[in-house]
């Protein structure tokens, strides 16, 4: 199928490992130029020059997405760099799982207002696309009550209550916003791979616990962004994609 991606542009938070950046290279294997933004530099120009390679344009910026200045100079600036911007995914959290006050702040300030921020410097740019999408990073966590319930899960399901209300708000737009909400995902680097080594017992449980018998691995999870992101999906908006091999039990 092709999703109608070749051309376009697509901005990606935290694009520089795991499920971001394999949303990147899904996008630039469909042929749009990508920008990403992510906080260490050398990661950042490393997987620029890897976009670059595939035969697209390519922008990236080292930044703090909790610094709203920082992270709406960075969408202005990708814009300009990739002519418009037609794709936006919020995929930064801050992986901050408790019920103290310290977690509590960091998921608001990282995982709700980034998104917050990144929506509103990005939103000027995507009424002129002729195919805009939004689409949001949340969890499991966000859709059933689970072993991150608190902070973590709390601002999950915030954010799929904002990508419904959003995608009211901009359909007279032409605005579509949907979110995406993986399962356990696994990769190098990631907080499964931390969890594998650091807490064994919930590595096993939680493995055990998937019907599938594995986790998901960032390319799947990609896949899905990066369909709602299309023009191929363009019927679709207010959703929220669960990506978790029949992990939750929720209707």
């Amino acid at each position: 199928m092709d999703l109608g991606l070749k051309g376009k542009s697509a901005v990606v938070t935290g694009g520089s490992r795991g499920i971001g950046r394999a949303v990147a290279e899904a996008f630039a294997t469909e042929g749009a130029n990508v920008s990403i933004c992510a906080r260490k530099a050398e990661e950042v120009s490393a997987t620029v020059r890897s976009l670059q390679a595939r035969g697209v344009r390519a922008f990236g910026r080292a930044l703090d997405v909790a610094d709203a200045a920082a992270l709406g100079g960075w969408v202005s600036a990708s814009a300009g760099e990739l002519s418009g911007l037609d794709a936006l995914v919020c995929n930064v959290s801050a992986l901050a799982v408790g019920d103290n006050a310290e977690s509590w702040d960091k998921s608001f300030r990282t995982d709700m207002m980034h998104t917050v921020n990144a929506v509103a410097a990005a939103v000027p740019f995507l009424e002129k696309s002729s195919s805009p999408s939004i689409v949001l990073i949340s969890s499991v966590s966000g859709f059933e009550v689970d072993f991150a319930a608190g902070s973590y899960g709390a601002i999950k399901a915030a954010l799929i209550h904002y990508a419904k209300g959003l995608s009211r708000q901009l359909v007279g737009k032409g605005i579509r916003v949907n979110c995406v909400s993986p399962g356990n995902t696994y990769f190098d680097g990631g907080i499964w791979q931390t969890i594998e080594k650091n807490m064994p017992d919930l590595f096993a449980s939680t493995l055990k616990a998937n019907p599938t018998g594995k986790f998901g691995t960032p390319a799947e999870v990609a896949n899905a962004v990066v369909f709602l992101s299309s023009p191929a999906a363009s019927r679709i908006s207010g959703t929220n994609l669960v990506v978790d091999g029949a992990l939750t039990v929720a209707v």
